[in-house]
């Protein structure tokens, strides 16, 4: 269901990069986009369900049903009201917080306004979402994965809906889109109330003014929301900065980022949704091993498929973009300059996936602080990074300056994943167990095998801008077909066998 999400995200951006390609009009609507989903990264996915699982698992094992309900309907009045507030401040500070995050924004008055009539619109996306991700870490509490991760199809549907039938109708076809965010956020909760309410756990919102799971939860989300916050920060820094570059610059950082995306909502975001509630479970009981075993068997996954992702994409990262975004207003120049973030982005995959499956191994055990500091000295590294890396190609007046950004960003992530790892090492909760040495082996082997095939078989990024649609996709997928094929082939022969791979 996640690769099927991702799938229509893609089929979005196509849809984006084809109709608008990567304009100043462009950019505006997408800070209108990001500003919001920065605000659900931290209220919704981030800070609340690191926070709220694992206390309602602890729930859920240890207490009746009654007082499970109980928490969920004092948990949904707290968190409905703070969002409800939260969104009505939002809307009416619209100008406000496009001055505060694309400050750049502020010397074209027309993209400015623009931005802030978009925003205004978008923000009661963070209503619906962050009750959206209530609903999610109840059903995947309950090891119902499949509903929350396909619900974000049903966003990429109403987004490409609205660029296609709406926005014609309008004096300013871009507010479409905003449209349609706005109405995404509330089908993707209704969609999932019938799913709660086989579970019998339908959320009817009650106010107490003390209640020990909800102020629990609170006491959690304080120093997680600073934690979730980082990665997203960075992001919210890079953008700031790319306002002030070249128009364009927030789009070609926008869709590179999104194709850093794919890989990583389909294996790392899916994973640590998976695994936080079996951690959860194994802390609740005491289950030192079992948490022990889960964090290998998730660490196993991610360098198994999170190298040979990074090796091919960055190999691939020209045509892969000319293959999916190359179309009508997305010109031959965007691609090569989307390429060249893509790929420094892509350079920490690795470790960006590492970050969302380590950093469940301390909120499962209701530590929200430690990765809070982690993070704190990874987005400072950012800070200084950004202006290390992108002054100087300012300076020297480099084609693509947004570059620094993302290369800024890769080497801050290795050094949150790092630090991570440390930390559940010293806990002594994280011990890498038998075969580490020889999994790294096989890994690099098949990695190189794969590289040398894939340098061997692809035209350079000028065939495929010349190519015709159907050209550009059957050689990609014929590329990455092979590519794949190599790989697994490569660790079958050096003796990886699927059966490894299961958790234990």
């Amino acid at each position: 269901m996640t690769l099927l999400s991702r799938i229509f995200g893609l089929l979005r951006d196509i849809t984006l990069a084809t109709l608008f390609g990567a304009s100043g009009g462009t950019d505006a609507f997408l800070v209108a986009f990001k500003i919001p989903n920065f605000m659900r990264r931290l209220f919704a996915e981030g800070a609340f369900s690191q926070s709220f699982v694992p206390v309602f698992s602890e729930y859920k094992e240890k207490r009746s049903r009654k007082e499970l309900q109980d928490l969920i309907n004092h948990v949904a009045g707290k968190l409905g009201g703070i969002l409800l507030l939260i969104t009505l401040i939002g809307s009416v500070a619209a100008p406000a917080l496009v001055w505060l995050f694309a400050p750049g924004f502020h010397d074209d008055p027309d993209r400015f306004q623009l931005t802030a009539e978009m925003l205004s619109i978008t923000f009661s996306y963070l209503f619906f979402i962050s009750l959206v991700a209530f609903a999610g870490g109840i059903l995947n509490s309950f090891n119902q994965f499949s509903v929350p991760a396909f619900t974000p199809v049903l966003l990429n549907l109403c987004m490409i809906a609205a660029a296609f039938w709406l926005s014609p109708m309008l004096e300013e076809p871009l507010m479409a889109l905003a449209w349609g965010v706005a109405l995404a956020g509330f089908l993707q909760f209704l969609f999932q109330l019938p799913f709660l309410k086989q579970l019998g756990l339908i959320p009817r919102p009650q106010f107490k003014h003390h209640h020990d799971g909800v102020t629990k939860i609170l006491k959690l989300m304080v120093p997680a929301i600073i934690g979730s916050s980082v990665a997203q920060i960075n992001l919210l820094l890079d953008t700031v900065i790319a306002s002030f570059l070249v128009a364009g610059s927030v789009s070609w950082l926008y869709y590179s980022d999104r194709l850093l995306e794919f890989p990583l909502g389909i294996f790392g975001i899916a994973i640590a949704t998976v695994i936080l509630p079996a951690l959860s479970k194994q802390h609740a009981r005491d289950s030192a091993d079992e948490f022990n075993q889960t964090l290998n068997w998730a660490t196993r996954l991610v360098f198994i498929i999170a190298i040979p992702a990074c090796i091919g994409l960055f190999m691939l990262a020209g045509p892969v973009l000319a293959s999916l975004f190359q179309y009508g207003e997305f010109t031959s120049s965007d691609t090569y300059l989307a390429s060249l973030s893509l790929m420094a982005y892509i350079a920490g995959l690795p470790a960006f996936i590492l970050i969302k499956i380590l950093a469940p191994g301390f909120y499962a055990r209701q530590d929200t602080k430690t990765p809070v500091r982690i993070g704190i000295i990874a987005m400072i590294s950012n800070m200084g990074l950004n202006v290390l890396f992108v002054v100087p190609l300012v300076m020297y007046n480099y084609e693509a300056p947004h570059v620094g950004l993302a290369l800024a960003t890769s080497c801050s992530a290795y050094l949150n994943a790092f630090m991570l790892y440390r930390g559940l090492r010293k806990a002594d909760v994280f011990r890498p167990i038998k075969g580490w040495v020889k999994l790294f082996a096989q890994i690099t082997i098949a990695g190189i095998t794969m590289a040398f095939v894939i340098s061997l078989i692809t035209p350079e990024l000028t065939q495929w801008t010349e190519w015709a649609i159907p050209d550009r996709i059957s050689h990609i997928t014929g590329i990455i077909a092979l590519a794949i094929l190599v790989y697994f082939a490569t660790l079958f022969l050096t003796g990886l066998r699927p059966t490894q791979l299961k958790q234990s």
